[in-house]
């Protein structure tokens, strides 16, 4: 069963970007529009996680985590608060009514994203069963005797999470089949940032240790920025797929 979790805002602009920002993954949301609401549902509902404004009528954020923390099934629900004032006071304040993280409005629902991520799992919503012979992994599809390890065009926390889980076992699973190729396909990706840098290392250490060689394919661009880091500075790139399975 995927997360619960409730989303107290007087408005209904930031409820939405919070229901549009975990809307691919399994999780069930509940709206508030006031802390009295909020605590009520947060009895009702015993959410996972809950997105709380700090300056809403009738009970604000302040007030309602207050009363949470005097019930004990309230007390220990994880809570990220959202404030419109970002000066040092207003968030000296946040952090010592004891919650587990903050944000400043406006806010992009990919940024809410990662903060959760640092908090809790998130698992993306499954689609339809796969049909026999297809690969139940959107990142990771066998093509002969290589497997590809494609990822997005940009690479955030999450992304990082759901190849980590997944890449161990799959490498068990190449093992035991005698697959020892793989090819980390990049083509897609847009954006170097540092998840993306710290993917790059976590897939070529994984494979290291796994006895598989793995090469990596990304476009000229890209391959040039990445030579710009440390980490990534002596991966050899391929521009093609086809490169990439001549240079096995």
């Amino acid at each position: 069963m995927g997360l619960k979790i409730l989303t107290v805002d007087d408005s209904k602009t930031i409820r939405m970007i919070v229901k549009k920002a975990f809307r691919p993954y399994d999780c069930q949301i509940v709206e508030g529009e006031n802390g009295v609401e909020g605590l009520a549902l947060a009895a009702k509902e015993n959410p996972d996680l809950i997105i709380l404004d700090i300056t809403m009528p009738v009970m604000n954020g302040a007030e309602m985590l207050a009363k949470m923390k005097e019930e004990p099934e309230l007390k220990d629900i994880p809570v990220i608060m959202l404030t419109a004032e970002a000066g040092k006071d207003n968030v000296m304040k946040i952090v010592q009514l004891g919650v587990k993280d903050y944000m400043v409005k406006p806010f992009k629902g990919e940024q809410l994203i990662e903060r959760v991520t640092k908090i809790m799992p998130l698992a993306e919503k499954k689609g339809d069963a796969p049909k026999e012979g297809e690969s139940e992994s959107k990142y990771f599809n066998l093509d002969g005797d290589i497997q590809m390890l494609a990822v997005p065009a940009k690479i955030l926390r999450p992304t990082i999470v759901e190849v980590e889980t997944q890449l161990k076992p799959k490498l068990k699973e190449m093992t035991g089949g005698g697959i020892k190729k793989m090819i980390l396909d990049l083509s897609k990706t847009k954006e170097t940032n540092v998840s993306l840098i710290k993917l790059i290392v976590t897939v070529l250490d994984n494979c290291q240790i796994s006895g598989v060689k793995v090469l990596t394919v990304a476009s000229a661009a890209l391959g040039k920025e990445l030579k710009d880091f440390q980490e990534t500075g002596n991966i050899p790139i391929h521009f093609s797929i086809d490169d990439a399975k001549a240079a096995f």
